[in-house]
């Protein structure tokens, strides 16, 4: 009994495999893993400074509350943390 070879049933997967644009299976993972990393970092990051500005009892308006949410920028997002902690008010941190 010889071993059977199995080639491709699309073009596109043929065609991909080809050229050497088929991506591993490892690698896609590597980088949903990091994308989703990133998103949930930036989210806890967000809601850490939901939390501090409201341990220090200040309002934060809804257009703020919306920059901050869906902000990707973790060096932002970092630097909004920071500021939370010394804000006199919700507008207070920079670039909102």
């Amino acid at each position: 009994m010889h071993p059977k070879t199995r080639e491709f049933l699309s073009d596109w997967a043929r065609d991909n495999v080809a050229r050497g644009k088929a991506q591993s299976l490892s690698e896609a993972f590597a980088q949903g893993f990091a994308e989703g990393f990133a998103r949930g970092k930036a989210k806890g990051m967000s809601e850490a400074i939901f939390i501090v500005l409201d341990a220090r009892g200040l309002d934060v308006p809804d257009d703020v509350r919306t920059a901050i949410g869906e902000c990707s920028d973790l060096e932002q997002l970092d630097a909004w943390v920071r500021a939370a902690a010394t804000a006199q008010s919700a507008r207070d941190l920079p670039n909102v």
